[in-house]
């Protein structure tokens, strides 16, 4: 117990014991009250009944007075030590501390959002985005003020006090004066949040305050805050050399796939070299400690996002993804995401702690403006595939953006631009393809020459030195699909990161960055779903007739068992896909099914443009022409010559070898 505690203790007991000494009746008050009492007594006897029945009740309402008055008294002798004892705790800030009669929010707004800047804390409570909307067709609101422990809140000390500023009710600055204030186009708007100290009981020093700045634009997703602490040398430890910051928010849920959103939630941030980001799961929670400069820290969602950006940088800061169990679908709430920052102090005086906060969709082109890599927290694929996105996908998309067509329609367009860049590659296996199962003849006589599993050596060069005079090349065939791997994976990424897609409605698809359903089933498939989407059936029908297509056309090579089991693999990834790309964007399923059907028009022209037989009497004609070895080829040689030669030597006679023992 301090001594400030003992000192209130012992005020407290001294202004009981004066009230009750100055509440005591004196002698002639007690005389006068007996006088009346026994007057009203004689009168009593000889009044009527209904009379002395008013005369009970002044008497119960003068007792009820007296009562009244004396709980009056008592309240505001326990007003008085709630007072001190929150003065204990709050310091000079204690006026700030309670309840004001208005504590209605401050509405600022301007042509892309709205926010809701709380009086107590002084802080942003909500943030309501305009023209979008959740999936249940509500507006996307990214918090409130009823989400569970929404904080945002800096410690300072005062009087070696450690108080926080989300305590305190702030007082609004605002010219005009209004609790609603909006602001379009290039026009901007300010307002000031100020938290007064107590120069004396219930008198506020006007001429000290801490205040957040706001600054709002009218076609801007950021907003700026600034955090100035005017006149506050008396008020403040100035040996502060740090100033902490806790931001706690819970997310709400925007979009139909709940689990897929989850797994898209979480912490981002951002270092001077790169972008990095907290674990991505529906199941489990992480956390990090960063102790170096941070230039922005965003609490991510699927397609919105809100971050937090430093002016400067922050000094360092510890992120969590916690997964509350209030959190749920039930709830329809994602993740609490916090993080404390911390900021570097030289001078409470001189120093102004700046920082924005952006709130808005993760589209690609809007974060890419704000050049400090915000884009970086939308999934395309990483730095090996990630450019296929940005300088090619995304511009494509942008371009045909601006004729307002049907994304279905531009995604077809997409497909068909990349199968035109593609085309020489795909000619390329195709005729590589078509080389080998002309020979197929060949390859069966090197087959009936070497049946045995220990010439299978021996197989393999023959069958090399029948390509070489054919000029067949086997690469020829792989290699180009191993140039489209790159393209198709950067697709799979972008298709369910895509902003442009969603709410975007294509045939029965009522939004292509999610799954479609033509039906919902009453219980749950594992690895499957409750629901049945068309998109992902078409592209599964489409994959297994182009599987069938490709066995029949393949050419022969390896033994018959190893044909069966890899022939197995592709009829099997399809029925893998189907439990995959059901809960997955339907724009991605419609694409690869875009995909397999330019495919099978690929391979009519190909088959009608490439005769067989005219291809074979070629290859054939150029058999017996020399063929001089390359480098390569002729080490490759030497290599099989070497290891005939070990597996020789490790398959010597009995004799012989009872011979070296002897």
């Amino acid at each position: 117990m301090d001594k400030n505690t003992v000192i209130g203790l012992l005020l407290i007991m001294g202004l009981l014991v004066g009230y009750s000494v100055w509440m005591s009746p004196s002698k002639e008050e007690l005389k006068e009250k007996q006088r009346k009492q026994d007057s009203l007594a004689l009168v009593q006897k000889n009044m009527p009944t209904d009379t002395t029945q008013a005369q009970l009740t002044i008497e119960k309402q003068e007792e009820k007075d007296i009562q009244k008055t004396t709980e009056t008294a008592n309240d505001s002798l326990e007003n008085t030590s709630n007072f001190e004892t929150q003065k204990s705790i709050y310091g000079a800030f204690v006026s700030a501390a309670q309840t004001p009669e208005n504590t209605n929010p401050i509405i600022i707004e301007n042509d892309l959002y709205k926010l809701s800047i709380g009086r107590k804390g002084g802080r942003i409570e909500s943030v309501e985005l305009k023209n979008v909307f959740t999936y249940d067709g509500k507006p996307v609101i990214l918090f409130d003020e009823n989400s569970k422990n929404n904080e945002f809140g800096f410690f300072f000390f005062s009087n070696y006090l450690e108080l926080n500023t989300n305590d305190f009710y702030f007082v609004p600055v605002s010219s005009p004066s209004s609790e609603s204030l909006k602001v379009s186009g290039k026009d901007s708007l300010q307002l000031a949040m100020r938290l007064y100290p107590n120069m004396d009981e219930n008198i506020l020093d006007t001429n000290s305050y801490i205040e957040y700045l706001y600054t709002l634009k009218g076609n801007d997703y950021l907003t700026s805050v600034k955090l100035r602490f005017q006149g506050m040398d008396n008020y403040l430890n100035q040996t502060q050399k740090e100033l902490s910051l806790r931001w706690v928010t819970q997310l709400k849920r925007q979009e139909k796939s709940y689990k897929n959103e989850k797994i898209a939630t979480t912490v981002y941030y951002s270092d001077i070299e790169d972008v990095e980001n907290l674990q991505e799961s529906d199941t489990k929670s992480d956390s990090v400690s960063f102790p170096a400069s941070l230039k922005w820290i965003s609490f991510k969602q699927h397609f919105f996002t809100s971050t937090l950006i430093a002016d400067k940088e922050f000094l360092n800061a510890s992120m969590v993804v916690s997964m509350d169990a209030f959190d749920n679908e039930i709830n329809n709430t994602l993740k609490t995401l916090k993080a404390n920052i911390t900021f570097p102090v030289s001078n409470f005086a001189k120093d102004e702690f700046g920082f924005s906060f952006y709130f808005g969709p993760n589209k690609y082109n809007i974060l890419k403006k704000y050049k400090i890599e915000l884009e970086d927290q939308i999934q395309l694929g990483g730095s090996l595939i990630s450019w296929i996105n940005k300088i090619a996908v995304i511009p494509i998309f942008g371009f045909f953006e601006k004729f307002n067509w049907s994304y279905g329609i531009i995604i077809l367009i997409l497909t068909i631009i990349l199968k035109i860049v593609l085309l020489p590659l795909a000619y390329t296996s195709y005729k590589s393809t078509a080389k080998m199962r002309v020979v197929k003849p060949e390859m069966e006589e090197i087959s009936k020459r070497y049946p045995n599993k220990e010439d299978a050596m021996k197989k393999q060069q023959a069958t090399m030195a029948m390509y070489k005079q054919l000029g067949i090349k086997p690469m020829a065939g792989c290699l180009p699909m191993l140039l489209q791997m790159p393209i198709l994976i950067a697709l799979f990424r972008f298709f369910p990161s895509a902003y442009e897609l969603r709410q975007q409605p294509f045939l029965w698809a009522d939004d292509l960055s999610t799954y479609d359903s033509i039906l919902n089933l009453p219980f749950n498939i594992p690895f499957y779903g409750d629901h049945v989407s068309l998109f992902t059936l078409l592209m599964t029908a489409a994959t297994l007739i182009y599987t069938i297509i490709n066995n029949k056309m393949m050419s022969p090579g390896g033994s018959e068992q190893q044909m069966k089991m890899m022939k197995w693999m592709m009829y099997l990834m399809p029925i893998m896909f189907l439990g995959i790309f059901n809960n997955y964007s339907s724009g991605l399923s419609y694409y690869y099914f875009l995909v397999n059907i330019i495919t099978f028009v690929q391979m009519g022209v190909f088959r009608v443009s490439i005769n067989e037989e005219k291809l074979r009497n070629k290859m054939l004609a150029t058999k017996a022409k020399p063929v001089k070895k390359s480098k390569w080829q002729q080490r490759m040689e030497d290599m099989m010559k070497a290891q005939q030669a070990a597996q020789r030597g490790n398959t010597i006679p009995a004799k012989k070898k009872d011979n070296y023992r002897r």
